[in-house]
């Protein structure tokens, strides 16, 4: 408990799992879901990485937005639906977004993105958690895209304060169980 609570521990792990951290622009930005819709709102997670989406729609001039994120609960809203509304009310035109509604996993947003993408363009620019970076980026490359890392700080920003260091924990810790597993299925 000592070590979770009071060393950077936690800050640590999400830097490591993050990356490279830059803030790369492109053409299109791939923007993963993360807690799912409750009562037709987003959850934490799924927030922060929308609303970054949107810092970066602003300073990039992106063309296309992709957000995937389907149904994680039985009869449920894709999670890609509620993230568009919310970017669309941040200003984000409806032309510029693509919905990809059918996954349920980090996997699934690579296999079910890849069509969605235009060959011959920049790198598409991936956007996600700062702990699910790894994972996510893999994931992608593994079907052979090749994607630039937009991490943001969510377990990062957690981490700045006791209180907020246990969930961060538990998130990074979680994270690194489905790394393993990944590695298991060779899907990265």
């Amino acid at each position: 408990m000592v070590v979770v609570t009071f060393t950077p521990l936690v800050s640590w792990w999400a830097g490591a799992l993050a990356g490279r951290w830059s803030d790369p622009c492109g053409d299109t930005l791939i923007v993963l879901s993360g807690a799912p819709t409750q009562g037709g709102v987003i959850g934490q997670s799924t927030y922060w990485r929308s609303a970054y989406a949107v810092l970066a729609y602003r300073k990039c001039a992106t063309q296309k937005i992709i957000l995937a994120g389907g149904n994680k609960s039985v009869g449920g809203t894709p999670v890609a639906d509620s993230m568009a509304e919310f970017v669309e009310s941040q200003g984000v035109p409806p032309e510029r977004i693509v919905r990809e509604t059918r996954s349920t996993s980090t996997r699934e947003n690579a296999l079910y993105t890849q069509p969605l993408l235009v060959h011959g363009a920049s790198p598409p620019v991936l956007l996600t958690s700062d702990f699910h970076m790894f994972r996510a980026r893999r994931a992608f490359e593994k079907l052979g895209m090749v994607v630039e890392p937009r991490p943001i700080p969510d377990a990062l920003k957690r981490a700045t304060n006791w209180q907020g260091r246990w969930p961060a924990f538990l998130d990074v810790a979680s994270e690194t169980v489905k790394i393993v597993c990944y590695y298991a299925r060779g899907w990265i």
